[in-house]
């Protein structure tokens, strides 16, 4: 039996437990890649990102770092003992081989344990750019059917980053206060997650492929190319495109929509959005203002039922309303609107979020005591699959299963492994650090 009928045979059976010993397990819906196995190279978000993402849906992906780890292995923010809350965020579920990277003795371990992993391996992500040691060309000699993804920051090879990329796509001229005159960046490196989330999406399909023909892919996603595509199917670049016009700067306010923040008369800020006719019905009604917007309706000939006429007058509709909220403290204005078909929410500080019920009493969260942090509550994937989530699983410490890879996928004796270790071909296996 060839390869590509070994791989379809088992991808309808199941696929081999991530312990590399050849144990055939039944997929499930919860985690329905089980088995494959993917080889990371990477750092910072995107990369990382669409790692565990992969891991959460029952992949066995593994870390590859340089001894030392990789420029992000102390990326803050950083607890009280130095322990990255960052690496060990986007890193959960994953195991970690730490190599020298820098030495053809290093660099030939890592590539076998990319193109010798059986017929649900062969997959690289990374967003190493430019190391020809672990480019396609290099892996596909040694493995036909590879799956090589590659994070670049531009198509044509140069060098960008989620914040380079936002102020070249625009956005930043287009976010923060009406009448303010400088760019002003987004905290959510939306670039970085929105590209994870592709490449986790772009392997899936790739071993779909996979599975289906025995042909391996290419694959590129240039973070430049995720935020130019993402501006055009928003109707950024192709309003200024085809109507030759800028998106105005509007603080808080919606585009095209009425939305606007209030702030209540014990001075919490709050969050209100109407996006259709009975959303602002309500809000005028709530507030008191009904009689007042029909009026104003009149006498400007305009019909608010119309959700771009609400939007061009909404520095007056927002002067009706404002009054009220400024005379009602948050708790009477929470329970007003709960009462409505108004959509809304009040502003909210990181502290805040981790202590409510949406994240105490939330399946996606459960305890996770990881080493370095200690016990927390973790997210599992976001994706509830028949009412159950992937649960939180624990960050590796690095290097911790150099020794357990080399000698599960390379078939590696033990003492073949120390003598790389004292060598310095790899790096130090965590519990012997540990213990020593």
């Amino acid at each position: 039996m060839g390869d590509r009928e070994r791989g379809q045979r088992q991808a309808r059976a199941g696929r081999r437990d991530p312990d590399g010993r050849g144990a055939v397990t039944e997929l499930s819906a919860l985690r329905p890649l089980a088995g494959l196995r993917v080889v990371e190279i990477s750092s910072f978000v995107a990369a990382p990102l669409a790692g565990m993402t992969l891991a959460q849906l029952g992949a066995d992906v593994i870390r590859v770092d340089p001894i030392g780890g990789a420029a992000d292995v102390n990326r803050w923010p950083l607890t009280e003992q130095g322990a990255s809350i960052y690496w060990t965020g986007l890193n959960k579920g994953k195991r970690s081989l730490v190599a020298d990277l820098r030495t053809a003795e290093g660099q030939d371990l890592v590539a076998r344990v990319i193109t010798e992993s059986g017929p649900n391996g062969g997959i690289l992500l990374t967003n190493a750019v430019g190391r020809a040691w672990h480019g396609y060309e290099a892996l596909a000699r040694r493995r036909p059917d590879l799956i090589h993804l590659e994070i670049s920051g531009r198509a044509d090879g140069s060098t960008a980053v989620d914040y380079t990329v936002n102020a070249a796509t625009g956005f930043p001229l287009v976010t923060g206060p009406a009448e303010h005159q400088g760019p002003v960046n987004h905290v959510v490196p939306v670039w970085d997650v929105t590209c994870g989330l592709y490449a986790a999406l772009a392997i899936t399909a790739a071993v779909r492929h996979r599975d289906a023909t025995g042909a391996g892919s290419r694959i590129a996603v240039p973070l430049d190319d995720v935020a130019l595509a993402t501006a055009g199917n928003l109707g950024f670049l192709t309003e200024a495109a085809l109507c030759g016009r800028e998106r105005p700067r509007l603080g808080n306010a919606i585009y095209g929509q009425y939305g606007q923040h209030f702030t209540s008369a014990d001075g919490v800020a709050f969050m209100v959005v109407t996006l259709t006719g009975r959303h602002f019905r309500d809000l005028a009604q709530v507030t008191g203002a009904a009689a007042a917007v029909a009026a104003l309706a009149e006498a400007l000939g305009a019909d608010f039922a119309d959700e771009g006429v609400r939007f061009r007058y909404r520095d007056v509709l927002t002067g009706l309303f404002t009054t009220w909220f400024r005379e009602h403290s948050a708790a009477d204005i929470a329970d007003a609107l709960a009462g409505t078909s108004v959509l809304w929410d009040r502003y909210r500080s990181f502290a805040e979020v981790v202590a409510e019920p949406r994240v105490t009493d939330n399946p996606l969260f459960t305890v996770l005591d990881q080493p370095e942090l200690g016990e927390h509550l973790a997210p599992g994937s976001p994706v509830s699959v028949n009412g159950e989530h992937s649960p939180a699983r624990v960050a590796p410490r690095l290097g911790e299963h150099t020794a357990d890879i080399l000698g599960a996928e390379l078939g590696l004796s033990e003492d073949a492994i120390a003598e790389l270790r004292a060598a310095g071909a790899v790096g130090a296996d965590i519990k012997e650090r540990t213990s020593s």
